[in-house]
């Protein structure tokens, strides 16, 4: 690749994409999303990190996008960044953990959206079971954080 401006060669580089998922509690139950877009299947709501916007502030968007919940008392739990994590890409994704009141309502990439619990859980796209077997860990042994 050329530089436009001096027509050097520039090295091009190829970089992780930063990707937020978030946690939604409400009461003792979770939030799934049912995606509409490929890959199909239950995840967290999350997504892609906007330019200029904190990953923070991207969870509670996707959050709002996806479920129509506004989320509290976020905190940070774990960044996942194993790179076949995502078969369309290589995303890192900084898990979230938050509070929400209400029902969720499907919006965005969620073709439906719901309250689970650990024994209820559906099959999961992405690492989202790995993310929910050390989130529930955690929980039991009174952590914000997995064990790592």
């Amino acid at each position: 690749m050329l530089c436009p401006h001096c027509q050097k060669e520039i090295s091009v580089y190829r970089n992780p994409t930063p990707t937020v998922d978030i946690i939604i509690e409400i009461g003792a139950k979770i939030v799934l999303i049912e995606r509409k877009n490929p890959p199909y299947g239950h995840a967290l709501p999350g997504g892609f990190v906007d330019y200029g916007e904190s990953f923070e502030a991207a969870a509670q968007r996707e959050a709002r996008e996806e479920t129509g919940l506004e989320v509290t008392e976020l905190y940070q739990f774990h960044t996942y960044s194993r790179p076949d994590r995502d078969a369309r890409q290589h995303t890192v994704s900084t898990v979230y953990v938050g509070q929400a009141k209400g029902e969720p309502q499907a919006g965005d990439d969620a073709q439906k959206a719901g309250l689970f619990d650990e024994d209820t859980l559906p099959p999961l796209a992405f690492d989202h079971a790995e993310i929910l077997t050390d989130y529930f860990m955690a929980k039991r042994l009174g952590r914000r954080r997995p064990e790592r």
